[in-house]
């Protein structure tokens, strides 16, 4: 056993330690951050230019609007109609207001383009607010009179189950995870199988099985690489949920939030449950089909060949649950579901869509998990039997002849 975990270590730490992973786990990340630094540099920088002022010779009708405006939209500092013009020939603001009160209150807009729709109908309710209330002033009704003019309009809404969110959500949650399963799936099967091939009719083999079984040293490699995955996927956990709580206390992130805060809920909610352990319980499967693929090239000269199998099979997969994404409850996924080698896709699709009971969720791990552990068993008694075949005989003789070992 001891033995075992030398190789393991040996295979995790080489594997962790390169610069590959290192950037194949930083990538999201970086691209993350460098997504939010544009979004913030542009929104820094438009923002003045996107700012009016406001201009009147009544303190309390240019204060009463700024409040109604924001802080945030408004150049407060500026106060004169020089300065303001002055500011807009700069391109430091993208207009300003002139504010008049009387009888009738004004306004009057200067800029390079036209007032927004949304600031435009907050400035003409600003001011017909301040006008209704100046006209009820000189008409100088009686109160039963502004009692009646005082009558609001009811509304009331009845907000059925949100099953438009539901369905965006769920949608979203399919694609993430599929390209998730696909991504984590294609890039280890090329590495395992690589890692097997490399060492394909060495002598250093010859050197390994003499100090140690063929069953252990297989048992060791796949564990290595299961613990780089696991550990990439600890990364992308920990690193996501960081993420997340910072975006929510960003305020450039906080309209998105406030508006699609709830969808953001239910998307990680598909994906953070159950759906995690079938992608994980999937790399496996395809990670020790990779390493019995990648023991039966000829030659390590053909190691980049060697992840083909495994990466077709995903391929197949992959696709096969694009016309099932809105029909979860069709027979063909729930067959699929319970099959290795595309349960890893077809059963979270089912997840995500509420077509799977907990029995059925349950049946699927179990079938998966008895897969892995047969197949580990099987191929790690036959491995030495087929990495250390170095003929040039084509590939159905090499797997007959390796499945005949033992």
């Amino acid at each position: 056993m001891k033995k075992m975990w030398i190789v393991t270590l040996t295979t995790y730490l080489r594997q962790v330690k390169s610069w590959s992973f290192v950037i194949l786990v930083l990538s999201p990340f970086i691209m993350l951050l460098v997504s939010f630094g544009v979004g913030f540099i542009s929104a820094n920088s438009a923002t003045d230019s996107n700012d009016i002022a406001v201009i009147a010779k009544q303190p309390t009708l240019r204060k009463g609007y700024i409040q109604v405006a924001g802080k945030d939209n408004v150049a407060a500092k500026l106060t004169t109609v020089k300065a303001a013009r002055h500011a807009l020939k700069e391109n430091d603001i993208s207009g300003y207001v002139v504010l008049s009160q009387g009888k009738q209150y004004g306004a009057v807009y200067h800029g390079k383009e036209a007032m927004s729709a949304s600031d435009k109908a907050q400035l003409t309710g600003y001011l017909s607010k301040l006008q209704t209330q100046n006209n009820v002033a000189q008409a100088k009704l009686s109160r039963q009179q502004l009692k009646r003019l005082s009558v609001q309009p009811t509304f009331k809404q009845v907000v059925q189950k949100r099953e438009g969110l539901v369905k965006i959500a769920r949608m979203v949650s399919f694609w993430i995870l599929v390209f998730m399963v696909y991504m984590i799936l294609t890039t280890y099967s090329s590495i395992t199988a690589q890692e097997i091939a490399s060492e394909k009719g060495t002598k250093v083999m010859e050197m390994v099985f003499s100090s140690t079984t063929a069953s252990k040293y297989f048992c060791g490699k796949i564990l290595g690489v299961l613990m780089v995955i696991a550990t990439q996927l600890l990364v992308y956990l920990i690193g996501g949920w960081a993420s997340l709580v910072a975006a929510k206390r960003m305020n450039m992130a906080k309209p998105f939030f406030e508006q699609y805060g709830s969808l953001v809920d239910q998307v990680v909610h598909n994906l953070v449950n159950v759906n995690l352990l079938f992608l994980f319980l999937g790399v496996i499967v395809y990670t020790i089909l990779a390493a019995f693929s990648g023991a039966l090239v000829s030659k390590a000269e053909d190691a980049s060949k060697a992840a083909y199998p495994a990466v077709y099979l995903s391929m197949i997969a992959f696709f096969a649950t694009f016309p099932f994404q809105n029909n979860a409850d069709a027979l063909l996924v729930k067959i699929m579901s319970y099959v290795p080698f595309f349960s890893s896709y077809f059963m979270p699709l089912r997840i995500i869509n509420q077509s799977a009971s907990p029995l059925e969720i349950g049946i699927a791990l179990a079938v998966l998990i008895l897969t892995i552990i047969g197949l580990t068993w099987y191929i790690s008694s036959i491995y030495k039997g087929l990495i250390l075949q170095a003929d040039e005989s084509n590939f159905w003789h090499r797997l007959r002849r390796g499945l005949a070992y033992k």
